[in-house]
């Protein structure tokens, strides 16, 4: 029996026929990653073989070409790329986590199209310092006496206890040892700070007297770490900020709170469940206070300090603020996103403030006009009902609260929900839903106008060929 791996081609073959059969195709791939991307088909076509999964094809060549042509197209549309997200999580973090508003997309067309004055003094015309750019503005939305900002919140936190606690104690309870997106764990940012965990208390429980007994001369801060994206409920207890701040001041101890997902504004007005702003934290008496920029806030990624001006001035001297440090993008965004809370009405100037707030009444009008639109359109090729379901803000931001909404539910005639779905990934831009109960759901909470006209054409697209060919 003829051996079936000697139907395969040589790369230098494979490269010739595509560039016959495609003459742009390899115009915006490098020869090397080309080869590199035909080598890779062939092992996966060889494993398919040794396994049963194909069997081989006269011409194999001609048969697999249009598959290599792909593979490598694909190559080409990798990257950074607009994507539609009707998943309904508000702070995706595969996304991007939270949309710039307008205000902050034009400032970042306006610095980024020239020069810009990051680092201009201009009374002098010297240099000046881009820590001044986002300071006055988070002092006077947080009120604290100082602010800094460095690229996330991983690196606010490991900033300020490297500064401040190098070498000594840091008091933490278990039940805040937590671990979040990206395997951002605190003993592990602690240990890198050089400062040494002691953690007190159990895991759902945590006393004042727990901190107390655990002070030592060595004992530099008491921290607290919001618990971020999950929540002890039941038979729970800690101790509230501002008696750590008593103690602290008793003590001589610094108190530091790593607010994860910071929210300038209160939300409660608008059902959602409370949450601690910046500005009570700081007023409680926290020394030092961690936050993000990209979530609950609404800008783009960054990690903010505010607090006590000495301690601010003296991460602004440690040599791993220049390792931190923002771009001028990042801080005239940043900029860009706090003055719209100095202005009325907030919640509607900041994209992720209005998806979060949206009610069930507005959500339920506009996902009927866009199912309307999708029966016309898709006809017979499925069928496209409503119900009832929930949103989540995301971002470790408001941890197991449901936001109701109305999904848009889709059931493909011809093809399955879990095809339409990979069709609608693969479609430019790629339109990203979720499954439930066997279909394909448009939750329109994280849909813009616009965005719904898009989705309207990629259904389209999607379902115009029950082949998929």
């Amino acid at each position: 029996m003829e051996n079936p791996y000697r139907s395969i081609p040589s790369v230098d073959v494979c490269l010739s026929a595509l560039e016959e059969e495609y003459p742009d195709l390899l115009k915006n791939v490098s020869r090397s990653r080309a080869r590199e991307i035909i080598t890779a088909f062939w092992d996966d076509v060889r494993r398919d073989i040794k396994d049963g999964r194909r069997r081989v094809a006269t011409p194999l060549l001609q048969t697999c070409l249009p598959d290599i042509k792909n593979a490598i197209r694909m190559e080409t549309r990798c990257g950074v790329r607009p994507v539609l997200n009707a998943t309904g999580v508000v702070i995706h973090t595969n996304l991007g986590r939270s949309i710039l508003p307008e205000k902050a997309l034009q400032a970042l067309t306006d610095t980024s199209s020239g020069y810009c004055s990051l680092e201009l003094n201009r009374e002098t015309g010297g240099r000046g310092s881009r820590h001044d750019i986002a300071e006055n503005l988070l002092k006077d939305l947080c009120g604290a006496e100082a602010a800094v900002v460095v690229n996330n919140n991983a690196a606010a936190v490991l900033l300020v206890l490297n500064t401040l606690c190098e070498g000594g104690e840091v008091i933490v309870s278990r039940g805040e040892l937590v671990e979040i997106g990206g395997s951002f764990r605190i003993p592990e940012i602690m240990e890198r700070s050089g400062s040494i965990l002691r953690e007190v208390g159990t895991t759902n429980r945590t006393y004042l007297r727990d901190y107390e007994v655990a002070v030592t001369e060595n004992t530099k801060a008491l921290l607290r770490v919001h618990t971020s994206n999950y929540r002890i409920v039941g038979f729970h207890s800690a101790a509230s900020l501002p008696q750590l701040a008593a103690l602290g001041r008793q003590r001589g101890l610094l108190v530091i709170e790593d607010l994860g997902s910071g929210c300038l504004v209160d939300l409660t007005p608008y059902g959602l469940p409370p949450e601690p702003t910046v500005a009570s934290v700081v007023s409680e008496g926290a020394d030092m206070v961690m936050f993000s920029g990209d979530k609950a806030l609404g800008g783009p990624q960054a990690g903010i300090v505010v607090g006590r001006k000495d301690l601010v001035d003296q991460l602004k001297l440690n040599p791993l603020m220049r390792a931190l440090r923002c771009d001028k993008l990042c801080l005239t965004a940043l900029e860009a996103t706090l003055r719209q809370y100095c202005l009325p009405d907030v919640v509607s100037r900041i994209p992720t403030l209005r998806m979060i707030t949206a009610s069930p009444r507005e959500l339920a009008a506009k996902a009927k006009r866009l199912a309307t639109r999708l029966r016309k359109l898709l006809g017979e090729r499925c069928a496209v009902s409503l119900r009832q379901g929930s949103s989540r803000v995301g971002g470790g931001a408001f941890p197991e609260c449901d936001l109701p909404t109305t999904l848009i539910c889709i059931t493909p005639a011809y093809i399955s929900a879990n095809e339409l779905k990979s069709r609608l990934l693969a479609c430019t831009p790629p339109l990203l839903g979720r499954m439930e109960d066997n279909a394909f759901c448009l939750d329109t909470r994280t849909l813009r106008s616009r965005d719904c006209l898009l989705a309207e054409r990629l259904l389209v697209e999607a379902l115009s060929d029950p082949a998929g060919e």
